[in-house]
C-alpha cells in the first residue's frame, strides 16, 4: 500500500499539514514532494530491511525524513539526541542499523553515517510501498535490568493508537496539534502519525518555550497539545489570561500529575486529559477525559478502544476491583516485541498480555489508578530513567565497589537521580561525575552523590532501593 503521507496528499492535497515558526507552512502535497525527493536520495544507500537511524531535532526536515523512510518501507530507529556517544553506539550495534542520518550538530562515528547535508548529492531511485504489519519505528527503552531494549512499533500499532485516540478525544478537520515534545519520543512521533491519518496540521516547535506556546494558546494557533507534568507546570507559571476557544484538549502524560496542578486546571477550566501509556503501546493507552476528571481525581482513565487492561497478582490471577497488582495490557496498539531480543519478548508477555511492570488498580467503574510507575523507575521531566543503567555505569569506575540509584524529589523535574556509592578506594566526587558524564545523557546523571559504607540488601542479597529512596527524601545531602 502507499505510504500514509502519499495517501493523505491524494485526499487532502491543499490542506496544511505542517507549520513551523511564524511564517513557514507546508500543505500535504508539499510535504509529500519533500519526502519523495528525500526518499529517492536515500534509496541508493539502502541495502536491506535493517533499520535506518535518525539523529535529529524538531525541524521540518526531520518530519520529511521520517515520511521519506516510510516511503522506502524501512524501519526508522529514532535515536534520543540527548544520549551519549556510547549509548548511541550500543543502539546502532544492537539494532544492526544499516545507515545513520544525522544533523551536523550530532557528528557521529559509524561505518554508514550520513549528515543531512550529504543527502542532497544522492541519486534518485524508485521507492517502495509498505505493509501494515511491517515495523514502522523502533525506540529504545531502558529495562529495569540489563541493557536498553528496542521496542518495535508496527504501522498497525500506530494506526490503532491514532484511531483509539480519535474515538476518545474526538476529531475535528481543522485541528492543529501543537508538538513541543521530541520527535524521537513516542509522544512526538505519534503526533506525526495522527496528522497524516486524520488529515490535520502539526505545529512543530524546535523546543519547549512556555511563553511562546502560551502566546500561541491564547491567540488560537493550536487546538490540541501533548505535555508532561513539567511542561504543564511551566505553562501554568506564565499563564495570565484564558486560552483561545479554538484550544480544546491538553493530553497529559509522562507520569502522574500532582493533585494541586490537576485541581488548578479544573478551576481554570483547562481541558486536561490525563493519560497512561508507554513506548510499548505506541503512546497513550488509557485516557481520563475532563468530564470524569473532577470525580476521578488521580485516575488515568479507561483504555482507548479497543484496548484491554487487567490487574493481576503475583501468581498471575486477576485482582478484584480496587486491589493493587501489576498492570497488563492487550490490544492492536501493543508492540509485538523487542528487536533482536526474543528472550525479553518472551518474558514480557503472558498469553498475549503485555506485562507493563507498573502497578495499580481498577476501580468499580473500570478506571485505572497507577500506584507506581514501576517501583524503581525515576521520572524526571517526563523522561523515564532506570536506576540499573546508571548503577552499571558508576560501578564501572575502578574505584567503585557498588552503587545504588534512586529518585530524589525535585520541585522542577519531579525527580532527579541520586546515587549512593560504596568505594574501594578514595575518589573525588568531581572525578566520578566526569566519568559518568562521558557515558550517560545529562538527564540520567546523578545530581547527588552520597558515599556510604554499605548498601541495604534483603536476605536474597537484592538491593533494597526503597530504603535509599526514603533516606534521600527525608534528609539533606
Amino acid at each position: 500500500m502507499k505510504s500514509w503521507l502519499e495517501k493523505r496528499a491524494a485526499l487532502s492535497p491543499d490542506q496544511i499539514g505542517l507549520y513551523s515558526g511564524d511564517k513557514n507552512a507546508w500543505t500535504f502535497r508539499d510535504m509529500n514532494e519533500e519526502a519523495t525527493e528525500l526518499a529517492e536520495r536515500i534509496a541508493p544507500y539502502i541495502q536491506n530491511q535493517a533499520p535506518v537511524a535518525l539523529l535529529i531535532t524538531n525541524q521540518p526536515q526531520s518530519v520529511f525524513l521520517i515520511h521519506a523512510l516510510q516511503k522506502i518501507r524501512v524501519p526508522v530507529l529514532m535515536l534520543n539526541n540527548r544520549l551519549s556517544q556510547n549509548e548511541w553506539q550500543y543502539q546502532l550495534e544492537n539494532s544492526d542499523a544499516q545507515l545513520v542520518i544525522y544533523e551536523d550538530q550530532f557528528a557521529i562515528e559509524a561505518d554508514r553515517a550520513l549528515s543531512i547535508g550529504e543527502l542532497r548529492n544522492g541519486v534518485r531511485q524508485k521507492v517502495q510501498a509498505f505493509k501494515k504489519e511491517d515495523v514502522c519505528s523502533i525506540m529504545y527503552t531502558s529495562g529495569t535490568t540489563g541493557n536498553p531494549k528496542g521496542v518495535m512499533q508496527t504501522y498497525n500499532n500506530h494506526f490503532a493508537n491514532a484511531t483509539g485516540s480519535a474515538f476518545n478525544i474526538g476529531h475535528k478537520p481543522d485541528d492543529i496539534w501543537m508538538c513541543a515534545v521530541p520527535l524521537f519520543h513516542i509522544s512526538g512521533y505519534s503526533i506525526l502519525m495522527r496528522s497524516v491519518i486524520y488529515g490535520i496540521a502539526v505545529r512543530l516547535y524546535e523546543k519547549f518555550d512556555e511563553r511562546g506556546i502560551h502566546a500561541d494558546l491564547i491567540s488560537g494557533k493550536g487546538s490540541v497539545i501533548s505535555v508532561v507534568t513539567t511542561m504543564l507546570q511551566r505553562l501554568l507559571d506564565v499563564k495570565n489570561e484564558s486560552y483561545h476557544p479554538f484550544f480544546r484538549c491538553m493530553i497529559l502524560g509522562g507520569g502522574p500529575a500532582p493533585l494541586h496542578i490537576v485541581e488548578r486546571c479544573h478551576h481554570e477550566q483547562i481541558p486536561v486529559f490525563q493519560s497512561y501509556g508507554m513506548t510499548e503501546t505506541a503512546s497513550q493507552f488509557t485516557t481520563l477525559s475532563p468530564a470524569d476528571a473532577t470525580r476521578k481525581t488521580g485516575a488515568s482513565g479507561k483504555p482507548l478502544f479497543p484496548g484491554e487492561i487487567k490487574i493481576v497478582d503475583d501468581q498471575g490471577g486477576d485482582c478484584a476491583a480496587n486491589v493493587i497488582g501489576e498492570i497488563l495490557v492487550k490490544g492492536p496498539s501493543v508492540t509485538k516485541g523487542y528487536l533482536n531480543n526474543d528472550q525479553a519478548t518472551k518474558e514480557a508477555f503472558a498469553e498475549g498480555w503485555l506485562k507493563t511492570g507498573d502497578v495499580g488498580y481498577l476501580d468499580n467503574e473500570g478506571f485505572l489508578f497507577v500506584a507506581d510507575r514501576r517501583s524503581d523507575l525515576i521520572i524526571s521531566g517526563g523522561e523515564n530513567i532506570y536506576p540499573a543503567e546508571i548503577e552499571s555505569v558508576i560501578s564501572g569506575h575502578p574505584s567503585v565497589k557498588e552503587a545504588g540509584v534512586v529518585g530524589k524529589k525535585d520541585d522542577q523535574w519531579g525527580e532527579v537521580p541520586a546515587a549512593f556509592v560504596v568505594l574501594i578506594e578514595q575518589i573525588e566526587e568531581e572525578d566520578l561525575h566526569t566519568f559518568v558524564k562521558e557515558r550517560l545523557a545529562g538527564y540520567k546523571r546523578p545530581k547527588v552523590y552520597h558515599f556510604t559504607d554499605e548498601l541495604p540488601r534483603n536476605a536474597a542479597g537484592k538491593l533494597v532501593r526503597r530504603k535509599l529512596k526514603e533516606e534521600i527524601n527525608h534528609e539533606s545531602f
